[in-house]
């Protein structure tokens, strides 16, 4: 396929590999190395999924390895949720590695290279090192430090471990070459003073080595054979070969893919961090968050992003995903195993003026009530079905009533009938208004013959609606969820604006007197439902025994609002 296309490039490559014994007989290895600084984003799912899927394809194993190297932005939650992230999308990992792990032997292969003249110590501050490093037209220029002995720079450098310096004021570079047209080869800089507590080590270290310096060493430590990683890092490979040569370790094999990029989404892990910071959303598992915490809270499960993840593939050229595609694998997962239910989010009464009231109508008895059978999930019939209770007075959605009905519109209204779905036909007579004139009740009749939905004569309805026993109705807190910025693009923002400037402000809709059906009563973590004709629903942490809270996960797609939203109803 065309590097342009979702390809199986890599798959074909590690095939290859293994056909020519590239690395003998050695098993192939991966590993997925997250930075500890932020939670797992549905940018990672994808480099999970290549990183554990591919080896798992070819035998081999894939080890979790965490890129510790900044102890100032790190933290013991973010290694927890990483891990707990990754079992959730279904991978477990052979070896769980730091690369704090090797900060001895890195810096002892630190010390190699400057006895060898291919690193040197540098007094240069960070800004004077970027105006030597050059542009990509210009020539970097030596520093002034380059030429320092051999015995000099081990003598400065171990002065650097010992903690004689203050940060900032060395650093220790790689010897390359200035002119390179390759910017990452001029020089780079291997290690940094930093005086800060690590969450493993403590205060054991204040030099720590940079990512181009520890990532290709770290991979060769534990032979990694392929070590994928995304298109930003191209230009570095040759670094991360040039160390692996200079050190004459494993040579394992740097190989890059398209990063993924998803429409009106965020995944810069420093503006998911802000966004946490500054209250934009409550933490980094809200549901409106990409991290894989926010989207398994709002109802997503592992089984749809590892097929969208396999069906968007790996090729050499970025692109964007249109977020569209994430959910109709969701819808589709989701519509296959989430048990459907019947909840009514913004409620109307609605009561059967001749539906029977019993011997006493002044006693506790007063409506009585029965139950009607329904699917527990039409798409999966071994999932049985369920009595749903249903009396004289039920509750139904607002937008399913309309006193003056516009064009097209099939649900209740005045002297029309519709299908209370598995139960009966009703036809609107009249309606009970509050002194405000807002309608508080629908008065309606309906026909005891037509139990289960049908009528005897066979006269057809237009609609079927969804309904809750107003008696046996409980009460939940809903949360609509929709996506956190207004354009496909968040990063389309006039000139001296943000991306600030593109949030969504209804991205949550919060209802606080929906009613449900009493079976929702039982809902655990975890659960998925489809709340019928409403959207697909899962119980949210905050859930107690007395306040039920509801996430919607993704809206069912409804033929009456595209109408109104088009013909500006």
């Amino acid at each position: 396929m065309p590097d342009s296309a979702p390809s199986s490039f890599l798959k074909d490559l590690i095939a290859e590999d293994v056909r020519t014994q590239k690395f003998g007989d050695a098993t192939i290895q991966t590993r997925f190395p997250p930075e500890p600084n932020g939670y797992l984003h549905i940018g990672h799912a994808k480099a999970i999924c290549l990183d554990f899927g591919l080896a798992d394809e070819f035998g081999g194993k894939t080890n979790l390895r965490f890129d510790d190297t900044n102890p100032e932005k790190e933290e013991q939650e973010y290694v927890d949720s990483i891990q707990k992230d990754v079992h959730w999308l279904g991978f477990d990992w052979e070896r769980l590695c730091y690369a704090s792990d090797y900060f001895g032997q890195l810096y002892e292969w630190a010390l190699a290279l400057i006895n060898a003249g291919k690193a040197y110590v540098d007094d240069l501050t960070a800004d004077e090192i970027r105006q030597h490093r050059g542009t990509l037209t210009e020539p970097g220029k030596d520093s002034p430090f380059r030429t320092r002995s051999v015995e000099e720079n081990l003598d400065l450098f171990q002065r650097m471990k010992a903690g004689e310096f203050p940060d900032g004021s060395r650093v220790l570079r790689a010897k390359i070459d200035m002119a390179s047209p390759n910017l990452n080869m001029r020089d780079p800089v291997m290690y940094r003073i930093l005086h800060a507590t690590h969450h493993r080590t403590g205060d054991e270290w204040c030099i720590y080595p940079m990512y181009d310096y520890a990532h290709g060493q770290s991979d060769s430590m534990e032979r990694v054979t392929h070590s994928m990683c995304t298109l930003e890092f191209a230009d570095h490979q040759p670094l991360y070969r040039w160390y692996i040569e200079q050190l004459g370790i494993f040579p394992s094999q740097q190989i890059e893919f398209d990063r993924l990029n998803l429409t009106y989404t965020v995944l810069s892990k420093r503006r998911l961090l802000q966004f946490v910071q500054e209250k934009i959303v409550n933490g980094w598992d809200d549901p409106r968050m990409p991290t894989l915490s926010g989207i398994r809270r709002r109802g997503f499960t592992p089984e749809a992003i590892r097929a969208f993840c396999a069906a968007i593939g790996a090729s050499r050229t970025n692109g964007t995903t249109d977020i569209e595609m994430l959910e109709f694998f969701q819808r589709d997962d989701l519509n296959h195993r989430a048990r459907r239910a019947m909840a009514v989010l913004r409620p109307l009464k609605l009561v059967i003026e001749n539906y029977p009231e019993g011997p006493d109508p002044d006693g506790p008895n007063k409506n009585p009530s029965e139950f009607v059978e329904v699917a527990n999930n039409p798409e999966d019939p071994s999932a049985g079905t369920r009595l749903v209770p249903f009396s004289r007075e039920v509750y139904i959605e607002q937008d399913d009533f309309r006193e003056v009905p516009p064009p097209k519109y099939y649900r209740l209204s005045p002297g029309k009938e519709v299908r209370l779905r598995n139960a009966y036909f009703v036809t609107a007579q009249s309606v009970v208004k509050d002194a405000d004139g807002n309608i508080v009740e629908v008065r309606c009749t309906y026909d005891p013959a037509s139990r289960g939905g049908n009528s005897p004569d066979g006269r057809k309805v237009k609609s079927t609606m969804h309904w809750v026993s107003a008696e046996h109705a409980i009460s939940a807190e809903i949360r609509l969820y929709d996506k956190l910025f207004t354009k496909p693009d968040p990063n389309d923002f006039a000139e001296g604006g943000s991306v600030l400037d593109n949030l969504n402000p209804n991205s949550l809709d919060i209802l606080t007197e929906a009613k449900l059906e009493p079976s929702l009563a039982n809902a655990k973590l975890e659960d998925r439902f489809q709340f019928e004709r409403v959207g697909y629903f899962c119980l949210d942490p905050d859930s107690t025994p007395e306040k039920l809270v509801f996430n919607r996960t993704l809206p069912l797609k409804d033929s009456w609002a595209k109408i109104e939203k088009k013909t500006g109803a």
